[in-house]
């Protein structure tokens, strides 16, 4: 791997699962990255610090990610996040940002609805069709 510019490999053989990551020094990732990642009003977060309401509706989409990438959930580091638990959210409004290879990709709902719950952390990094989002459509 330190041949290559992999940082994952994983391979799955029936119930076998082999997972190997390589850690990227400090210095090569993204300046925007890591200003953004540290910024004290995204430490210490967790989406099970906010109350979820309930409700009789049973009607949810998932929002999923296009690609892989790192998850921000602003479109900067001094920028209010896209969306909170509980936000009214319409179609093809953005919800967060994804960066792939150094490019910044706004991804926008595919639904109108509330969001339910953020299943990922700011600045985690999120696999294709990885669930970001659970919006009540009701």
């Amino acid at each position: 791997m330190d041949r290559s510019n992999l940082s994952e490999i994983e391979i799955v053989d029936g119930k076998t699962k082999i997972v190997l990551r390589k850690s990227v020094p400090p210095n090569l990732v993204p300046a925007f990255s890591q200003s953004y990642a540290l910024q004290p009003q995204f430490q210490g977060m967790s989406i099970n610090d906010v109350p979820v309401k309930t409700s009789p509706c049973e009607n949810f989409y998932v929002i999923k990610s296009p690609m892989v990438g790192t998850f921000y959930s602003a479109p900067s580091p001094d920028s209010d996040v896209f969306v909170r638990i509980g936000s009214r959210i319409e179609k093809d409004l953005p919800v967060c940002i994804l960066e792939a290879m150094k490019v910044m990709n706004e991804i926008q709902s595919d639904v109108s609805g509330v969001i339910r719950e953020i299943l990922v952390q700011n600045g985690q990094p999120v696999e294709f069709s990885q669930p970001l989002f659970k919006v009540e459509i009701c």
